[in-house]
């Protein structure tokens, strides 16, 4: 269950890191009303997973789920750049996340 709740504390990161950029600097009532629950609910969620799972994994596999996502959707959303150099650092995130899961 534990990385169950990381794998979906690693969703709300990447919702909240996303939701940053249409807060405006916290301009904007609801998406900064819906960043700060995804904050609250990410990090409740990593928390309950740090119960049972060693922090150093925890904590980079919930920042490597965050990066990866957040790189996608900034590509995906907002026009980021997706040259193949950095698709393959992204690449490189995900084989980490999966070896740190293997070794755990």
């Amino acid at each position: 269950m534990a990385w169950l709740y990381l794998f979906v504390a690693g969703l709300f990161e990447i919702g909240w890191a996303i939701g940053l950029k249409y807060t405006q600097g916290f301009t904007k009532l609801v998406p900064t009303t819906l960043t700060l629950a995804s904050m609250v609910i990410s990090l409740g969620l990593l928390g309950l997973a740090l119960k049972q799972l060693p922090v150093g994994t925890a904590y980079a596999v919930w920042t490597g789920i965050g990066t990866v996502g957040t790189a996608a959707l900034g590509i995906w959303l907002f026009g980021e750049p997706a040259g193949v150099l950095r698709l393959v650092c992204i690449g490189l995130i995900v084989a980490g996340i999966i070896g740190l899961k293997l070794v755990a």
